[in-house]
C-alpha cells in the first residue's frame, strides 16, 4: 500500500515558478515509477510528466516540456516536479500517482492513468494572467 500527499500549490503570475512534492508511504517506493497528472477546468485529467524508480528515465507532455522538470529523492520518499514559465493554460488541480510494485517502466505505457495504482488527493495550481 502506498499513500501520497501533495504539497507546494499556489496562486501564481504567468511566467512564475512553483515547485510541487509528493510524500509517500511504504516501503516499496524506491521501486516503483511515479507519474504527475493534472485536471483543469472542464477539462478531462491529463499526463504531465512520469520518472523511472531510479530517476534514470522521464518522459514529459509535449505541453510542458523544455518548462517542468520531474525528479525524486528515493531517501526522502518523495517526488517533485518543478514547474517555470508557468502559463495561465497550465492551471489544474495536480495529483502524483504511483505505479504498481515492480512494474516495468515503459514511456509507451506511463502517460495512460490506467497504469498507476496509488493516487494522491491533489494540490491547485492557479496561474494568473
Amino acid at each position: 500500500q502506498v499513500q501520497l500527499v501533495e504539497s507546494g500549490g499556489g496562486l501564481v503570475q504567468a511566467g512564475g515558478s512553483l515547485r510541487l512534492s509528493c510524500a509517500a508511504s511504504g516501503r516499496t517506493f524506491s521501486s516503483i515509477y511515479m507519474g504527475w497528472f493534472r485536471q483543469g477546468p472542464e477539462k478531462e485529467r491529463e499526463f504531465v510528466a512520469a520518472i523511472s524508480s531510479t530517476g534514470a528515465y522521464t518522459k514529459y507532455a509535449d505541453s510542458v516540456k523544455g518548462r517542468f522538470t520531474i525528479s525524486r529523492d528515493n531517501a526522502k520518499k518523495t517526488v517533485y516536479l518543478q514547474m517555470n514559465s508557468l502559463k495561465p493554460e497550465d492551471t489544474a488541480v495536480y495529483s502524483c500517482a504511483a505505479g504498481p510494485y515492480d512494474n516495468a517502466w515503459s514511456s509507451n505505457r506511463v502517460y495512460r492513468p490506467t497504469e498507476y495504482s496509488y493516487w494522491g488527493q491533489g494540490t491547485q495550481v492557479t496561474v494568473s494572467s
